[in-house]
């Protein structure tokens, strides 16, 4: 295959190219005019980095800027190099020898007066070297150790995001390598602000060499008087200097906007931030306008000047001040209600659309919770309910209800409370602008904040400002935000009523669903064999204990084949289980890892299946004494097996699988009863705990 060089993007010689004309600039000598136009380049491209860094909104959007950094360190060091040689070697010529840049630099910023340059140029290094380049390094290296630390716990988040299907596997795997490249980022900022610090140290050595070796050179091989020597080699180097140094102040400085950028859910770059939180409180600039007046009118200080940025700061904030009050007249106008009484016989009837149906499920928040579902404020919990529904659907097979969302000015301001056909069935607390910290159990240290419990597992949790985030994450905090926790406690509702969120209109789509692709199965059992009641009920005894229902080909066809001899639900339930007994096992225990079980010792099982086939008022039950007996002993079993990180299941005969789960499931979340028939051939099962033994 031939090559063809004229399909290389030319970008991927740019680098390259680059790097080589580095180099090449310490060895070839360079015309002074070559160096005028490399010196001009090296300002420019100082000012490129300097104004990308102002406009980046987070530090990853600037990635390369470490390479970049090493990159405009050597190049100054090769103008150094090359502007040396020039100096040495022409220097005797007059000032103008290096160039029009150089001389420029070395007349007009400093006058002509050598003794200026060199004061000038040393503060410039200072402030270079230990002011800027030593914090932003320090703020670096402190940054990496506390992403490094904080790691393990924002992965966990991302884990729990990922279970509570608040995000996708892709989102999760952006997020993951987010993470990681800020790691690498900051790590190699780290090493980077290495280069700058050296830079000035070479700086001052270069300048030192070149009036030490200009001096000898002016006098000894060209014959110069020690005053002529000493203001023309001292002007060029000095302009050499500072024709080098202020690309390399800029360039820290950007260097330190990019490492001392906080990041904030509004995606604003810094310049933004700054207007928006520094001159955001009108009190704040009534204070310092009345204190630049007073000081304006003390005898003897610049009347004009205080006086003038004093009206300038009270000015400004009676604008903002006149600027709020209109966006709030505007907001309000138009929902604020009338007080004008309306005549009788104005008034319109009472009718059925006064009459407000019950939502199945709604959530109600207090008043300061309502930025999180507006959607004229780009409220995030919208977006994170629509992928609740969405991951929900995905995994158990029916689309739930949609989630009406309202204020409640009866709850309080922070408060939330999630209803199912109006009635209460979870409540928290959430705090906008705010993180909770929630302890897993293996945290290193306190944190100082408002403390809670998480509302959806009752974990023990802190709500903290923005600012220690952080710092709770490296303790091994699992932090998030507040659309987060009522999220994932929304989630968790939904999970476990989801059979009271099957109704008739689900059950019915489902039907339809299913007709589309099978229409002679559903012709032949809805409603000739089976009536939607009874199939609603199958469904909701299956939804109950967790088993989807996105088979529903198999189900119908299961129902088809027992419908005719029974329409108990609870037989039908249990031939559907055994038919799906392979999606069951595969939810609990992935690929064909062996099952592990706990097991009832068989002496108790014989005497629950006798006494579950003495009937009751309600059917088969329990004595009281065998009741507690069992159940003090699987929820014993199923605390063991959690602390293993194994699934709780209790694997019994089928005629006992029906009763004990309606016993324990109540008593014993997460406990997943199983029969033999349900295990597939080819499983392996071991029996971890005995129950009765």
């Amino acid at each position: 295959m031939a090559f063809n060089a004229s399909k290389i993007p030319l970008r991927e010689f740019a680098l390259p190219l680059l790097i080589i004309m580095i180099l090449g600039m310490m060895v070839v000598p360079l015309p002074p005019i070559l160096l005028d136009l490399l010196f001009t380049f090296n300002i420019a491209l100082a000012m490129i980095v300097i104004m990308v860094s102002i406009y980046t909104v987070k530090p990853l959007d600037f990635a390369v800027f470490p390479t970049v950094l090493l990159l405009t360190t050597l190049m100054r060091l090769s103008l150094n190099v090359a502007s040396s040689r020039i100096v040495l070697l022409h220097g005797h010529t007059g000032p103008d020898a290096a160039g029009k840049v150089i001389e420029a630099f070395g007349h007009f910023l400093v006058g002509g007066n050598y003794t200026v340059g060199i004061i000038v140029f040393i503060i410039l290094v200072i402030i270079n070297f230990v002011v800027i380049t030593k914090g932003a390094g320090r703020i670096a290296e402190v940054s990496a150790r506390f992403t490094l630390d904080a790691m393990p716990g924002k992965q966990m988040a991302i884990d729990a995001d990922l279970n509570a299907g608040l995000i996708g596997e892709e989102d999760a795997k952006k997020r993951r390598a987010y993470i990681s490249q800020e790691a690498e980022f900051y790590g190699a900022m780290d090493g980077a602000s290495k280069f700058v610090r050296g830079d000035a140290v070479a700086g001052i050595l270069i300048v030192f060499i070149n009036i030490i070796g200009g001096l000898i050179i002016g006098m000894a091989q060209h014959g110069l008087d020690f005053a002529t020597a000493i203001n023309n080699y001292t002007l060029l180097t000095i302009g050499d200097g500072l024709v080098a140094q202020i690309p390399a102040l800029i360039i820290s400085t950007a260097a330190g906007i990019v490492v001392t950028r906080v990041g904030g859910d509004d995606d604003q770059d810094v310049g933004a931030q700054l207007l928006g939180q520094m001159f955001a409180n009108s009190k704040v600039l009534y204070i310092t306008g009345g204190l630049l007046l007073t000081m304006g009118i003390i005898p003897g200080m610049p009347h004009f000047a205080f006086i003038l940025l004093g009206g300038l700061s009270a000015g400004t904030g009676y604008l903002m001040d006149k600027r709020a009050r209109e966006a709030l007249q505007a907001a309000t106008d138009g929902i604020r209600p009338t007080t004008a009484p309306v005549p009788l016989d104005e008034m319109p009837e009472v009718g059925w659309e006064d009459v407000q149906a019950v939502d199945v499920i709604g959530l109600e928040v207090g008043y300061r919770l309502i930025p999180l579902v507006d959607r004229g404020q780009d409220g995030e919990l919208l977006r994170r309910i629509r992928g609740i529904r969405k991951k929900f659907a995905l995994d158990m097979g029916f689309l739930v209800p949609p989630v009406h969302i309202r204020d409640n000015l009866e709850l309080k301001p922070n408060v939330y409370r999630i209803v199912l056909k109006g009635v209460e069935i979870g409540q928290g607390e959430g705090f906008v602008n705010q993180y909770l910290a929630i302890n897993p159990g293996r945290v290193t240290g306190e944190l100082t904040g408002i403390k809670t419990q998480d509302p959806t597992f009752g974990l023990p949790a802190v709500w903290i400002e923005s600012e220690a985030r952080d710092q709770a994450q490296a303790f091994g905090y699992t932090v998030v935000d507040a659309s987060t926790v009522i999220a994932t406690h929304l989630s968790n509702v939904i999970q476990t009523h989801s059979s009271e969120l099957l109704g008739r209109e689900e059950t019915q789509a489902l039907i339809d669903r299913v007709a589309k692709e099978s229409p002679k199965l559903v012709e032949d059992i809805i409603p000739k064999v089976l009536q939607l009641s009874t199939l609603q009920r199958v469904l909701q005894n299956l939804l109950a204990e967790g088993v989807h229902i996105r088979d529903m080909r198999t189900i119908l066809e299961v129902l088809a084949d027992h419908a005719a001899r029974t329409q108990d639900t609870e037989i039908l339930t249990s031939v559907v289980r055994t038919a799906l007994g392979r999606a069951i096992t595969q939810q609990l225990f992935a690929g064909n890892e062996e099952i592990q079980v706990i097991a009832l010792e068989p002496r108790l099982e014989s005497i629950l299946m006798n006494a579950t086939q003495t009937p009751g008022a309600d059917g088969p039950g329990l004595e009281p004494g065998l009741a507690e007996q069992l159940l003090q002993g699987v929820s014993e079993s199923a605390a063991e097996q959690e602390q293993m990180g194994v699934p709780s299941v209790l694997l019994v005969p089928s005629q006992l699988r029906t009763v004990l789960a309606r016993f324990l499931r109540r008593s014993i979340p997460g406990l997943n009863v199983l029969s033999h028939t349900e295990i597939p051939d080819g499983r392996t099962i071991r029996i971890v705990h005995t129950v009765g033994g």
